[in-house]
């Protein structure tokens, strides 16, 4: 029987089957000139050219500058595995490296959810630097994850433009209280506690399967980052953009801890390297650039109205906000928790 990449990796160990039927790292390393081969992974299509440049970035990057040193092997658009076969192929070992979105796997790794605590994601927005390589919030992250012997070399220099409400034509939702009895779809575990005492009925829908959800009612509305809205053209079924800061996320490179610690010290310095250039690079692209010089404008040509929040709604959706900290500092431990949202905000 002739296995496939993707089969190998889903239904056996990559080690064993590995090493028995192709010899060692040869599945995926046809470049074996390089000390290092590198298997890395990402489900985000091309199509979402934001979130992808700076992950094509940081690959190319290590493909100019590894040498003889370290070779990459990536695979995007879940042409390898799947947004959630990611995780638990690294950790198992069966990648390298991979590009996630914080927001999917927060039930997984906790600590990840200050990157989307409603309440906390319009200051880390604003203030990005908070989250740079370096800052002291990075590192008590990576603190937490090396538990679950997990590393984020870099979270791309800050948080994305946060997520909104977007809704259709036949249930617009203008206010908190138009979201009474929606069907919307959520991907975050945060955002979901956050808006679920205003009485919607919430849905994960994978971003492929979004358009033809919003098309036919199956969901009334959705929280999503505007490279979700450009990348699935989800615009073309919206009329409606609430911008109230709901939740938010960002796009980040992550490997074993310990395999991490295993690298020689040139591969480890080429990959800081690339990790420094997408911390200086990927959500200052998006944010700065992307977002509001093209994004936005191709909203605005579809005729999506966006309607901005009144300040009633902002303080009552932060001041809801608490109930969901206390549910996520119970999760990642008081102290840590505290910690985490003080240095967010500037507290600390």
């Amino acid at each position: 029987m002739t296995l496939t990449r993707r089969q190998v990796l889903k239904y056996g160990t990559f080690a064993t089957a590995g090493a028995t039927l192709f010899g060692g790292h040869s599945l995926f390393s046809p470049r074996a000139m390089a000390a290092n081969t590198l298997v890395g992974v990402t489900y985000l299509p091309p199509s979402y050219k934001a979130l992808t440049y700076g992950s094509q970035g940081f690959v190319d990057f290590l493909a100019e500058n590894g040498g003889d040193t370290l070779a990459v092997d990536f695979h995007d658009s879940g042409q390898l595995l799947k947004a959630d076969e990611q995780l638990p192929a690294l950790r198992a070992g069966n990648i390298d490296f991979m590009f996630h979105t914080s927001s999917y796997i927060t039930r997984s790794l906790p600590i990840l959810g200050i990157t989307g605590l409603p309440g906390v994601v319009g200051e880390l927005y604003r203030h990005p630097e908070r989250l740079a390589m370096g800052s002291p919030l990075l590192e008590l992250i990576n603190e937490q994850l090396a538990e679950d012997n997990l590393y984020m070399p870099t979270a791309g220099g800050g948080i994305l433009e946060p997520e909104y409400i977007w809704s259709t034509e036949g249930s617009l939702i203008r206010s908190l209280a138009d979201l009474q009895g929606k069907k919307v779809r959520v991907v975050s575990y945060e955002a979901t506690l956050a808006l679920e005492k205003y009485g919607i009925g919430a849905t994960r829908i994978p971003s492929s399967e979004t358009y033809m959800a919003l098309q036919r009612g199956t969901v009334d509305a959705g929280v999503f980052n505007i490279s979700t809205v450009i990348g699935r053209s989800l615009h073309e079924q919206l009329d409606t953009c609430y911008k109230l800061p709901t939740t938010a996320f960002t796009v980040a490179p992550f490997m074993l801890r310990d395999r991490w610690d295993r690298l020689d010290d040139d591969t480890r310095g080429i990959l800081e390297r690339a990790a420094q250039w997408y911390d200086e690079n990927f959500i200052s692209h998006c944010n700065d650039d992307i977002y509001p010089n093209e994004y936005w404008p191709q909203v605005e040509a579809e005729g999506v109205e966006v309607i901005e929040p009144s300040d009633e709604d902002i303080a009552t959706f932060n001041e809801g906000a608490d109930a969901i900290w206390t549910a996520w500092k119970e999760d990642v431990g008081e102290e840590v928790g505290e910690r985490a949202i003080a240095l967010a905000l500037g507290e600390a």
